[in-house]
């Protein structure tokens, strides 16, 4: 029995790739908690309260069954008006969110124009989507607006939707939104845009990069809960025909039993924290401005974002130079394909205000040592 499986694990073993899971240990540089937020005593404070009142831990059913909360229809009403779009609708998880969206609007007919590195969330909603796909150079607004083109031309009549990240988990870089709005708008096109690593970070109050396109009613965006806000879940704010589509035709939702209750309740907490984080923001972005001071002359791609990608080409060499961060009391990850592509295994270093510093110097340091080793 699971013959094919054992083979398969033996396999990726002998690539170097067999993953296995870690205790957290050191000082953290690999997480997505920008905002220090996760083991905060506010949250923390906010899921006392919230037991206190009443709010239940388990939801006890799908939403369409008895599994809709007060709390949970509180928190969508909070994050429409936060992110400003008409409606929004809450989701287990930003994957769970990525592909029910991708596997539920998109109709036979539609194309769906994707970057070239979107998230594995999305790749698995295009594949149980009944719509068309193809994929674009990644942020390049021109190949998407070719490739629209070249759609029209053909004589389709479908809705096109363009679909991309705002800023990118693993290369750290920003979608050119704008262009891409401008695109989006000259062929009539919805433009989805997954924006898990920008929520909290950035735009007015941690609202994300999407706040300040002029066409908000054409965009669809993710916002998760489990990155900066320090909880988890994730939000799709739109147009509210998006959020009825969903409920009634997005099968991840229908046949989901609905998050906890107090989840909601603490994420809720989380946007009213993110709404007065710019004190929070002006401490990270100056940890990014270390970060790239110290860690760009070793290698590191920087972009102004929290996520410094150390692109070392082989898995066996990524994998070293963690371990030795790792061995040095610091929590930075290698990451392998098929996360990236071939020969682009990296270090994942992230920058959040759970780290000082002195502790970005530090590693420097140590990584530095490493790296010398490890090219040597």
């Amino acid at each position: 029995m699971l013959a094919a499986q054992t083979a398969d694990l033996a396999r990726l073993a002998a690539m170097g790739r067999l993953r296995r899971l870690a205790p957290r240990a050191g000082v953290d540089f690999a997480s997505n908690d920008y905002l220090g937020l996760a083991g905060s005593g506010a949250l923390a404070a906010a899921a006392r309260e919230a037991i206190d009142r009443g709010v239940p831990v388990g939801s006890g059913g799908s939403r369409l069954l008895r599994g809709n909360h007060a709390e949970h229809e509180a928190l969508e009403a909070e994050a429409a008006a936060f992110f400003g779009s008409e409606a929004a609708l809450f989701m287990p998880t930003g994957y769970a969110a990525n592909s029910a969206l991708l596997a539920t609007l998109p109709q036979r007919g539609d194309r769906v124009f994707a970057d070239a590195l979107i998230h594995a969330s999305m790749h698995e909603g295009l594949q149980l989507s009944r719509a068309d796909h193809q994929f674009a150079a990644h942020n390049d607004a021109g190949a998407f607006d070719d490739a629209l083109t070249a759609w029209r031309r053909g004589g389709a009549t479908g809705t096109a939707w363009i679909a991309v990240e705002s800023l990118y988990s693993m290369d750290g870089d920003f979608a050119p939104l704008a262009d891409l709005a401008e695109v989006a708008a000259r062929h009539g096109a919805m433009l989805l845009v997954d924006e898990a690593h920008a929520t909290g970070v950035y735009g007015p109050g941690g609202r994300g990069l999407v706040t300040g396109l002029n066409t908000r009613e054409k965009v669809i965006s993710l916002h998760t809960g489990g990155k900066a806000l320090g909880c988890e879940g994730a939000l799709l704010c739109g147009p509210a025909v998006m959020r009825e589509a969903m409920v009634n035709r997005a099968r991840g939702f229908i046949f989901s039993t609905a998050p906890s209750p107090l989840i909601a309740a603490v994420l809720r907490a989380g946007l009213r924290l993110c709404a007065q984080g710019d004190g929070w923001r002006a401490e990270l972005s100056a940890l990014i401005g270390a970060a790239q001071r110290l860690l760009g002359p070793l290698g590191a791609e920087v972009h102004g974002s929290p996520i410094l990608p150390l692109v070392l080409g082989r898995d066996a060499r990524a994998m070293a130079v963690a371990a030795a961060c790792q061995a040095a009391g610091y929590d930075v990850r290698g990451i392998r394909p098929p996360t990236v592509p071939e020969g682009a295994a990296r270090l994942r270093i992230v920058i959040s205000r759970n780290v000082s510093a002195d502790d970005i110097a530090a590693l420097a340091a140590v990584l530095a040592g490493a790296l010398a080793e490890a090219l040597a």
